[in-house]
C-alpha cells in the first residue's frame, strides 16, 4: 500500500511544479496576510524510515498556512511565530506536532497502518476512501498472505463483500478456477456473461496467473458509478489487483517458503462389502428380483472381514476366485473384498511446497523491484502423476528522468506445467469411482492391478500435459507540464504460449492365467495423440490527464482520456492414430488417419472516457463520469454508444451541527449513484462468440455418415443466419450506501443496497418456420434485474500489549426476470422455464407426508386421493406423496404456471446472505488469526437417479451406498430417512419433494493461522530484519446440516456427471517462514 500512498505524494509534487523550478507552495490561498505577524520563516526536512518523504503536509495548527514538501523532503513555511504549533502529516504515517522555536526542523515520520485502509485504488488513480462516492472494496495483503492457496481466488473468498467466487464443476482440481461475480447473476449466459473485468496492473489479466505472494492490494469497484470509467468492459464491475513495487532505501531481500500438506475435505464414506452386498439385495428384492450376492458369496465377505483367510497362495486371501469360464478374475457379485476404492484412490497429507524470493530498493530518483516464485503443487491422485508447477518472474522499476517526467516500466511472466493421467480429463473417473463395488480388490492373486477397477487406466492409459506460458511488459510515462495538470501514457504488451497434448493409450488388463487382455476404458482401444498450439496477444494503450485546482474550499478535478485494447489468437490442432511405440506417444510417431486444423480469432475495443471529481470544503462530494466505447463484435452502425454515471456523497459528520458528536463518530457519509454500462462480454468459445455479424458454415474432415471408396467423406452444412440488429446489453445499477467510522476509526463499517437491470439482455432466438432449414439467431430481448445489501463492520483495539481486531461481512442478492420472450398466453409457460417474474434458482416439486410404515397406511393413503400417476404397487417403505390441488390423484399437470398439479416452490439454490469473519490478535511476538466464511442460506436438491444422494437409482450399475444410504426404510428400521430402495429401473420414491430438499448452507473454517516473529536482538547479528514462522490450515473444519457425503463448496459434478462426482476440494496443513535481510 506504501507504493500508492508514494505516487500520491509524486501527484502533489508534481501539481507545485511550475516553469521547471520545485517550490514549497500553499496548500490553500491565505487570506488576510496582513494581519499575520511577520515572525520568520520555518524551514526543514522530512523523512521517513525509506527516505524523504515527497507531498507531506506542514501546517500551522489552527490556520490554513501550510506548504507541502519537494522532492527532497523539505519545506519553507512563512508567516510563523515562535511557539507556533506545527502539524506535519501525510496519508498512512501518524501526524506529528512540533512547536517552533526558531531552529530548522528534522522530522521523522513513523508509518500509521490504521490509516493505510484510508485511501484506496480506483480507475485511473486513488482516492481517500472518505471522499469517494461510488461502492469499493479494498484488501491489502494481509488478507493473502501465509495461506497455503495454490491461487488468488481461494485467497479472496469470503473476503469482500458482494465480491462472490464458488467453485465450478472441476473442483478442486490443481488448473481448476472458481466462478467470480460481482453482486450475484447478471446475465442469463445465453450469448454474454456476467464476468466482471481483472485488471492487474491496470491492464486486462488473469488473476490464477500470479503468485498471490506479489500481491500488494485487491480493490473491487462494485457500483455503475466506481467502474464506468472502465467501460463495457466493466458492466458487471471491476477486480482491480497492484502487485508490489521498490521503495526508495537500502536493498531490502524478503523471503517466504512453506511445506504444505493436503487430504481430501470431504470424501464419500462407502459402506464395507457385507452392507453393500445387504443393501444390493434387498434393491433387487424390492424390485422382485433375485439375491445378486449369493449365500456362498456373503459367507465369504464374512469370513473375509473377520479375518479368516490367511494364505497369501489362495485366491481367497485377495478377495475374489477365479472365473474358468471366461478366465478372469471374479469382481462385482462374485468377489469378497472390502475395499474403500475413495481412499484407495485419493491419499492423505500430500507434500507440495512454495517459494517466493524479491530483492527491492531505490532511493529519491529510482526504484526498484524483482520477485521469483516456483510452487509445487502435487495433487491427491493416488495412481499416475498429478501435479501443476507454476513459475513466475515480476521486475518494476520507476526512474525520475527530469524534475518534469516519470518512468515506470514493469514485466512479469508466468509459466504453468501441469501434468494428470488422461482418465481424468475424460472425467469417466469420477462417475466409475462410486461404481466400483467394495467387494472388488485392489490387487489380482497374480500381484496385478485388478480388471476394470481404473488405476491401469491412471497409470498406463495415457497423460495430458499443458503447458502455459505468459509474459507482460507495460510501459508508463508521467508528465507534469503545469501545476495540477498530469498527462499519463501507459503501453501494455502480453504474449500467451499455449501448448497442450492429449495422449491415449489404450490399456491392458490380465486374466487368471496372468495373461494381457485389452480394455476398451470407455475411449476406445486405438491410440491416438492429439497436440493443439495456440497463441494469443494482448495490447493495451491508455493515455489520459488529469488537472486539479483548489478555489478555496471548491476542489475540483478533472480526467479526460482513452482506452484501445486489441485481442488476437491463433492455433493450429493436430491429431495422429497408431503410435509406433507407446514410448514416444509424439505427434510424429503416428501412423495413420492424420489432421489438422487452425483457427484464428481477433476482436478491439475502444473508448473514450471523462471524469469530473468535486467537492466543497470535504463535505459535499460529486462524481460525474462519461463513457464513449466501441466494440468490434458489433456491426458499425450498432458499435457505439454513450454510457454515464454519476455518485453523489455528503460527509455528514464534517457538519458544524455534527461537531459535539466528532470526538466518537469521526467519519459519518452517505452517497448514492446511478450509473449505465454496455455489456459485450463473452466467453469467446466458438465463432459466434467473436463474430457474432458473420455467418458460419461448419465443415468436418472425414466425419460423414457414409463411405465413399471405403471412406468417410469430408462434410458441410447450411450456413447459420445471423444478427444484424445484436447491439449492446446495457448495465443499470442504482447504489446507496453509509460509511461510518467511530471511536478513532477503531470501529469501522460500510452498508450498500443496490439495484442492478440489464436491459436488452441477449435471450433466445424467435421460432422460426421450419421451411427456412436452420436456427434463427440470438437477440436482444431479455430484461432481468438483480438487487440486494451489502454490510461490512470491522473493529481494532489495543488492551495492554494485546492488539486484536474482528472483521465481520454479509451480503445477499438475488435475480429476477423482468422480460422473456414467449409467444402464448403468461401461464401456459413451463415452470422450469425462464418466465417474467421468476426469482432465478427457484425449483417446484412435490409435497410428501413421509414413509409409510405398512402396506394398510399406504393403502388408506392412497385411497384418499393421494395416488401418483407415475410409478405402481406402492407399498410399506414408499414415499406418501401429497395431492395439493384437490384433483384425485398426485401429478404434475401441464407442469405450467396456470396448471402445475400438485407441484409447488420448494426453495431455491441461489446462495443466500453470504459471510466473512476474520478475527486475529498479538501478543509480543506471537500473532493469531482464523478466518471464516460461508453461506447462510442454500437450498439443494438432488433429482432422481442421483447415485451419490439416493444410492439405488433403480440401475445397480449406476448405482451406489455409503454409509449415509444405510439408513433405508425396513421392518426393522422404520424410522429411516430413505425409503426402500429399488433396482429394476424404479425411481419412483425420487421424484422432487420437500422430505429430501436440503439445507446447503455453511460454515467454513477457511484459514487459522499462528505466527511468532523472532525478536530483533536474536536476528541483527545474523544480518536479518524479521523472521516470522507460522502454521497456517486451509479449510479446517465445516459446519453444515448438508448430506455428509457432498462438500457444500464443491455440489456439481465433473462434466456432464451428477452431483459429488468431482476431484474433491482439499484441507492444507502449511508449515512456514517469512524472512527479510
Amino acid at each position: 500500500m506504501l507504493k500508492h500512498l508514494r505516487s500520491v505524494g509524486a501527484f502533489l509534487l508534481l501539481a507545485s511544479m511550475s516553469g521547471g523550478v520545485a517550490n514549497a507552495i500553499p496548500v490553500e490561498s491565505v487570506t488576510g496576510v496582513e494581519n499575520i505577524q511577520q515572525n520568520g520563516t520555518a524551514t526543514g526536512t522530512v523523512v521517513d524510515a525509506m527516505g524523504p518523504v515527497i507531498g507531506a503536509s506542514v501546517v500551522v495548527k489552527g490556520t490554513t498556512n501550510g506548504v507541502i514538501t519537494d522532492f527532497d523532503g523539505n519545506f519553507s513555511l512563512l508567516n510563523v511565530k515562535k511557539g507556533d504549533v506545527i502539524q506535519i502529516s501525510y496519508v498512512g504515517y501518524k501526524t506529528q506536532e512540533i512547536v517552533w522555536n526558531g531552529s530548522p526542523l528534522s522530522v521523522t515520520l513513523a508509518e500509521d497502518s490504521e490509516m493505510m485502509e484510508e485511501v484506496v485504488v480506483v480507475g485511473y488513480g486513488t482516492q481517500k476512501k472518505v471522499n469517494v462516492t461510488g461502492a469499493v472494496s479494498m484488501v491489502g495483503t494481509e488478507a493473502i498472505e501465509s495461506r497455503p492457496v495454490a491461487n488468488v481466488t481461494q485467497a479472496l473468498q469470503g473476503a469482500v463483500p458482494g465480491l462472490n467466487l464458488s467453485t465450478t464443476g472441476n473442483g478442486g482440481m490443481l488448473d481448476g478456477g472458481m466462478n467470480i461475480n460481482i453482486r450475484g447473476t447478471g446475465s442469463i449466459g445465453n450469448g454474454s456473461v456476467d464476468s466482471p473485468l481483472v485488471l492487474i496492473d491496470g491492464i486486462e489479466g488473469d488473476m490464477n496467473s500470479l503468485n498471490p505472494n506479489d500481491i500488494e492490494s485487491v480493490s473491487v469497484l462494485k457500483d455503475a458509478a466506481s467502474a464506468s470509467i472502465y467501460g463495457s468492459r466493466a458492466a458487471f464491475g471491476v477486480i482491480m489487483i497492484t502487485t508490489k513495487s521498490g521503495k526508495a532505501g537500502k536493498v531490502k531481500v524478503n523471503y517466504s517458503g512453506d511445506v504444505r500438506f493436503s487430504s481430501a475435505t470431504q470424501l464419500p464414506d462407502m459402506a464395507n462389502s457385507l452392507n453393500w452386498a445387504t443393501y444390493f439385495n434387498a434393491a433387487n428384492a424390492n424390485a422382485g428380483g433375485s439375491a445378486i450376492f449369493n449365500d456362498e458369496t456373503m459367507e465369504r465377505i464374512k469370513n473375509y472381514l473377520a479375518g479368516k483367510y490367511t494364505d497369501p497362495s489362495q485366491p481367497e486371501y485377495w478377495g475374489t476366485t477365479p472365473n474358468y469360464d471366461n478366465g478372469k478374475w471374479n469382481n462385482y457379485g462374485s468377489a469378497h473384498a472390502n475395499t474403500d476404492w475413495f481412499k484407495e484412490h485419493y491419499k492423505e497429507n500430500v507434500p507440495s511446497t512454495q517459494h517466493n524470493l524479491s530483492l527491492s530498493g531505490g532511493n529519491e530518483k529510482v526504484n526498484w523491484m524483482v520477485s521469483g516464485s516456483f510452487l509445487l503443487n502435487n495433487g491427491l491422485i493416488r495412481h499416475g502423476k498429478d501435479q501443476l508447477n507454476r513459475y513466475t518472474f515480476n521486475s518494476k522499476i520507476g526512474a525520475e528522468l527530469a524534475d518534469w517526467i516519470r518512468m515506470e516500466y514493469a514485466t512479469k511472466w508466468t509459466r504453468k506445467d501441469y501434468e494428470k493421467p488422461m482418465y481424468l480429463t475424460k472425467a469417466y473417473f469420477f462417475h466409475n469411482i462410486a461404481r466400483r463395488w467394495p467387494t472388488c480388490p485392489v490387487v489380482d492373486p497374480n500381484g496385478r492391478w485388478m480388471a476394470e477397477m481404473e488405476i491401469y487406466e491412471l497409470e498406463d492409459g495415457g497423460i495430458r500435459e499443458k503447458v502455459n506460458d505468459e509474459f507482460t511488459q507495460q510501459l508508463k510515462f508521467i508528465v507534469n507540464p503545469l501545476e495540477g495538470w498530469n498527462i499519463y501514457l501507459e503501453g501494455a504488451m502480453r504474449n500467451s504460449n499455449y501448448n497442450e497434448k492429449e495422449e491415449v493409450i489404450p490399456i491392458y488388463n490380465y486374466n487368471i492365467n496372468d495373461e494381457p487382455m485389452l480394455r476398451n476404458s470407455d475411449y476406445g482401444t486405438r491410440q491416438y495423440v492429439t497436440n493443439w498450439r495456440g497463441r494469443g496477444e494482448y495490447y493495451s494503450i491508455n493515455a489520459y490527464t488529469d488537472y486539479s485546482r483548489s478555489f478555496g474550499k471548491h476542489n475540483g478535478k478533472v480526467l479526460v482520456g482513452l482506452n484501445y485494447e486489441h485481442y488476437n489468437s491463433d492455433s493450429m490442432t493436430g491429431r495422429g492414430y497408431d503410435l509406433t511405440t507407446t514410448d514416444k506417444p509424439f505427434l510424429s510417431q503416428t501412423l495413420e488417419d492424420h489432421t489438422a486444423t487452425d483457427a484464428y480469432w481477433h476482436r478491439a475495443t475502444a473508448g473514450y472516457f471523462g471524469r469530473l471529481n468535486y467537492d466543497y470544503d470535504g463535505k459535499y462530494l460529486a462524481e460525474f463520469n462519461i463513457r464513449y466505447d466501441g466494440s468490434s463484435r458489433f456491426l458499425a452502425d450498432k458499435r457505439w454508444a454513450w454510457f454515464p454515471s454519476v455518485s453523489l456523497g455528503w460527509n455528514i459528520a464534517r457538519e458544524e451541527f455534527f461537531e459535539k458528536l466528532s470526538e466518537t463518530i469521526g467519519t459519518l457519509k452517505l452517497r448514492g449513484s446511478w450509473g449505465q454500462l454496455g455489456n459485450t462480454s463473452s466467453r469467446y468459445e466458438s465463432f459466434a462468440d467473436w463474430y457474432p455479424f458473420y455467418q458460419q458454415q461448419s465443415v468436418g474432415v472425414a466425419d460423414g455418415s457414409w463411405l465413399i471408396d471405403g471412406k468417410k467423406p469430408n462434410t458441410a452444412s447450411l450456413p447459420g443466419i445471423t444478427n444484424a440488429g445484436m447491439t449492446w446489453e446495457t448495465v443499470e445499477t442504482w447504489d446507496i450506501g453509509l460509511d461510518w467510522g467511530a471511536f478513532n476509526n477503531r470501529l469501522t463499517g460500510s452498508f450498500d443496497w443496490f439495484s442492478r437491470t440489464t436491459k436488452d439482455m441477449i435471450g433466445p432466438a424467435p421460432i422460426l418456420g421450419s421451411v427456412l432449414g436452420t436456427d434463427a439467431p440470438r437477440t436482444n430481448n431479455c430484461d432481468m434485474r438483480s438487487t440486494g445489501w451489502e454490510l461490512e463492520i470491522g473493529w481494532k483495539d489495543q488492551i495492554g500489549e494485546v492488539k486484536y481486531g474482528a472483521r465481520f461481512n454479509i451480503s445477499d442478492s438475488q435475480s429476477k426476470i423482468l422480460n422473456y420472450p414467449y409467444d402464448g398466453e403468461f401461464g401456459a409457460q413451463n415452470i422450469d422455464s425462464y418466465y417474467n417474474g421468476k426469482v432465478l434458482g427457484e425449483f417446484w416439486g412435490y409435497e410428501s407426508a413421509g414413509i409409510a410404515n405398512s402396506q394398510t397406511e399406504m393403502d388408506q393413503w392412497l385411497a384418499a386421493g393421494n395416488k401418483p400417476n407415475w410409478g405402481s404397487n406402492w407399498s410399506a417403505g414408499d414415499i406418501m406423496f401429497k395431492n395439493l390441488d384437490g384433483v384425485e390423484g398426485v401429478n404434475p399437470g401441464s407442469s405450467t404456471l396456470d396448471d402445475h398439479g400438485d407441484k409447488v416452490r420448494l426453495g431455491n439454490t441461489t446462495a443466500r446472505y453470504r459471510v466473512g469473519l476474520n478475527l486475529d490478535a498479538s501478543w509480543k511476538g506471537f500473532d493469531f488469526s482464523v478466518f471464516f466464511q460461508g453461506v447462510l442460506k442454500r437450498d439443494w436438491y438432488f433429482g432422481a437417479g442421483d447415485p451419490y444422494f439416493w444410492g439405488a437409482t433403480g440401475n445397480m450399475w449406476q448405482s451406489a451406498v455409503f454409509e449415509e444410504h444405510l439408513d433405508y426404510w425396513r421392518e426393522d428400521n422404520q424410522d429411516a430417512y430413505y425409503p426402500k430402495p429399488y433396482f429394476g429401473n424404479i425411481q419412483k420414491n425420487q421424484q422432487l419433494q420437500d422430505r429430501y430438499v436440503q439445507d446447503a448452507s455453511y460454515i467454513r473454517c477457511k484459514n487459522i493461522q499462528l505466527g511468532y516473529t523472532l525478536p530483533a536482538s536474536i536476528l541483527a547479528p545474523a544480518g536479518i530484519s524479521n523472521c516470522r514462522v507460522y502454521v497456517s490450515c486451509d479449510n479446517l473444519f465445516t459446519l453444515t446440516s448438508l448430506s455428509s457425503v457432498f462438500d457444500p463448496e464443491a455440489m456439481s459434478g465433473y462434466g456432464s456427471f451428477s452431483s459429488g462426482k468431482t476431484y474433491p476440494l482439499q484441507r492444507t496443513l502449511a508449515f512456514g517462514v517469512n524472512l527479510s535481510f
